[in-house]
């Protein structure tokens, strides 16, 4: 489990530039789970990303990971074996000159033995379904493509929780989509703890919680259904239904008998 107790950060404190991005956070995120962070832009979601796996440490309080706290040094390498962070831009995590060099890169460091190190490059692959890719240089592949190496990457290091801070910005729909499933998979089948950062409200219908933070704070926490069906809060959030969810509303607006909220084509297409 991840503990995040009475959690704050502030950017260059006690300067003139000195910013809060979260103030008294609380949350418990248990394993396995899926848990999506969403939020308008500077609502502090990818703040609390890098404090998930210590890259960032608390201004105050703590965030407690299988009861290792990252402001505890000695645990810190402990605490990123178990906790991934795939970023926004795959750009800034692949390092390697073939798909295959970067994803081995991690299991390097962690000083594990050729054969196992082989092991986990083949399940990462096909985990993210890059196989045939493992000889590319990453400079040929699309921006999908990448997203999936950095998500394979993170994987072949073995990590408990896997934290994706807004993965699917740089994507068009169909890269979106893919991604999308290969968390869902991992979730579903690897039983990762996944924390999914987004702001594209289609991706966390899958989810079993959503975690909304405005101007850095958690200002609600419940089901994709619970939180859909708060129309004008998620308005004052700065957040949109998912499309689904918002044509299923104007239907019912019209004098459709649905139930609102619906949150997939399939589920909507039972009551037309």
């Amino acid at each position: 489990m991840i503990k995040v107790e009475n959690l704050s950060y502030i950017y260059q404190p006690g300067t003139s530039q000195e910013k809060v991005a979260l103030k008294n956070i609380n949350l418990e995120i248990p394993s396995p789970s899926f848990f999506c962070i969403v939020g308008a832009n500077g609502s502090g979601k990818s703040t609390f990303a890098r404090l998930l796996n210590g890259l960032y440490t608390p201004t105050s309080g703590d965030v407690i990971v299988d009861g290792m706290n990252t402001k505890d040094e000695k645990r810190i390498w402990e605490i990123r074996k178990n906790v991934g962070l795939v970023f926004q831009n795959p750009d800034n995590q692949i390092i390697g000159m073939t798909v295959e060099e970067d994803i081995a890169f991690g299991c390097e460091n962690l000083g594990l033995p050729p054969e196992e190190i082989e092991e986990r490059i083949n399940f990462a692959l096909k985990a993210v379904g890059m196989e045939e890719y493992r000889k590319y240089p990453p400079y040929l592949l699309s921006g999908g493509q990448k997203q999936r190496v950095a998500i394979a990457g993170i994987l072949a290091m073995m990590p408990k929780y896997i934290v994706l801070d807004e993965p699917t910005t740089m994507l068009d729909p169909k890269g979106r989509k893919e991604i999308i499933n290969i968390i869902r998979r991992l979730y579903e089948e690897e039983k990762k703890t996944i924390i999914l950062i987004t702001h594209h409200m289609e991706e966390v219908i899958w989810a079993e919680k959503i975690v909304v933070f405005f101007n850095g704070e958690i200002v609600d926490l419940g089901t994709p259904r619970e939180i859909f069906s708060k129309d004008e809060k998620l308005n004052e959030w700065g957040l949109n239904l998912p499309i689904t969810t918002r044509i299923s509303k104007c239907l019912l607006e019209r004098g459709f008998n649905i139930p609102h909220p619906i949150l997939t084509p399939e589920e909507l297409s039972l009551w037309l």
